[in-house]
């Protein structure tokens, strides 16, 4: 059992900071500024510095451009449509910070969440900034969260994590970083491998919404494991794990969150502050006057496994299904099309659909539409290779009169074997065209070859 601890310790390091990153929005007073990543070492010098002089926040990427794509989905514009018996107030209603304290306090949470006045920004920013924004996420809430569940029990972990994707990609399953971390979870490609997500030409599994919420709690079990607190796991799910332990050898030991925040890279500041929000708002959406978007998303779906590759549009066309409507339930296949001949592939679609697909699936995969065909084989004709003429010079065509003689000039090491072997002649014709009686041959001289 240690052993194996070391081994989890180890390979976390190993992955570092290049884990999961996203990009970050830097939230000034009048303006909003989008700040690059640097490497890990440049931000941990910076926090240092920044956090004697009072950083503005740093907003997770998600509360900004992401709850804004996740409003033109396919699947939000179609399935998600405004509460008739409720209508959200255009202003936040005004509460003290006791209430704020008690209200935090009292949410069913294994994972602490007190409240600080970063807590609060994060808040204000999901009540007033973003209210039309949350309307909508706590419809697709209907959708995602039982995914996000049913991986979080198989680990045993705190359910309250279930809201985490909310700060990292706003529940947009399309959602890609300026980072190049992607999916609900944000996985970049060097943790989607370690945690066995497949990335080709066709498919990218950190879209997938059920393998990477599984992925997603095996990687937050580890971090538990390492630091045995979940605000340290949930930071280091963001900078990675490495970034954590700097943090806390700078803070001398601590391993509070609050306390070693000063030392951690400038988005890890406002991240653990965001996932705060998020759970807090998830929680008291209807006392701040924000009415959830009814879902008529088909909440219930079901799972065909193909085993041959067949593409969206043969499906749409065979079933009567619209084609951004499988997109929308199976957004980790890239370029429309399920690979299954390369591996037993999952097609998500709603629970009545998926009975019609068995009994349609012989015609479906006779309808080959052209769009993605491979030839298992091809016959290709030896072209016959004619030599451009070339124009002869003097000496060329006095050889040719000649008969089409050729000579060589002897190198230093010849031999008449060799010479023969390089001109595709004899020995014995060599000898014959030159007049040569034994084998003796000098370098430097000419030799008749045709």
């Amino acid at each position: 059992m240690k052993i194996r601890y070391i081994l989890l310790i180890s390979f976390l390091f190993l992955m570092g900071t290049g884990s999961l990153h996203a990009q970050i929005v830097t939230e000034t007073d009048d303006e909003t500024e989008e700040v690059a990543e640097g490497s890990d070492d440049d931000e941990e010098d910076v926090a240092d510095d920044e956090s004697q002089e009072g950083d503005d926040l740093v907003f997770p990427e998600a509360m900004g451009d992401y709850l804004d794509s996740l409003m033109t989905l396919y699947m939000t514009k179609t399935y998600l449509v405004p509460e008739s018996d409720c209508q959200t107030a255009a202003e936040d209603p005004v509460f003290t910070k006791e209430q704020y304290i008690e209200r935090l306090y009292r949410m069913p949470t294994i994972i602490e969440m007190p409240w600080t006045e970063t807590v609060q920004t994060c808040i204000d920013r999901y009540t007033q900034k973003s209210r039309r924004q949350v309307s909508y996420l706590l419809g697709a809430c209907n959708f995602y969260m039982p995914f996000f569940e049913e991986a979080l029990e198989a680990y045993q972990l705190p359910l309250e994590l279930k809201y985490l994707p909310i700060v990292e990609s706003a529940l947009n399953p399309q959602a890609t970083s300026h980072a190049g971390a992607a999916g609900l979870w944000q996985f970049m490609p060097s943790a989607a491998k370690t945690y066995s997500l497949d990335i080709n030409s066709l498919v990218d599994e950190r879209r997938d919404i059920v393998k990477s919420s599984w992925a997603a709690a095996r990687y937050l079990r580890d971090l538990y494991r390492l630091f045995g607190d979940w605000n340290l796991a949930i930071a280091g799910y963001n900078c990675g794990p490495e970034n954590i332990n700097k943090a806390i050898h700078r803070a001398g030991g601590e391993r509070d969150y609050w306390k070693i925040c000063p030392y951690l890279p400038r988005e890890t500041r406002g991240y653990v502050p965001a996932f705060i929000a998020a759970n807090y708002v998830m929680t008291y959406y209807c006392d701040h006057k924000i009415c959830p978007m009814q879902a008529q998303l088909p909440v219930k779906t079901d799972t065909v496994m193909l085993s041959r590759n067949v593409t969206f549009s043969q499906v749409a066309s065979a079933m009567g299904l619209s084609v951004d409507m499988l997109r929308s339930l199976n957004p980790q296949y890239r370029r429309d099309v399920i690979p299954g001949a390369t591996a037993p592939s999952a097609l998500r679609l709603p629970v009545a659909d998926a009975v019609r697909f068995i009994d349609l699936q012989d015609s479906i995969f006779a309808s080959s539409d052209g769009a993605f065909e491979k030839r298992l084989e091809v016959e290709v004709e030896q072209p016959v290779y004619v030599p451009k003429a070339k124009s002869k010079g003097r000496r060329g065509r006095a050889a040719a009169r000649a008969g089409g003689s050729k000579s060589v000039t002897v190198r230093r090491g010849d031999t008449l074997s060799a010479i023969a072997k390089r001109n595709g002649t004899t020995v014995a014709k060599l000898k014959k065209l030159n007049g040569i009686r034994g084998n003796n041959i000098q370098a430097g001289k000419k030799l008749k070859v045709k």
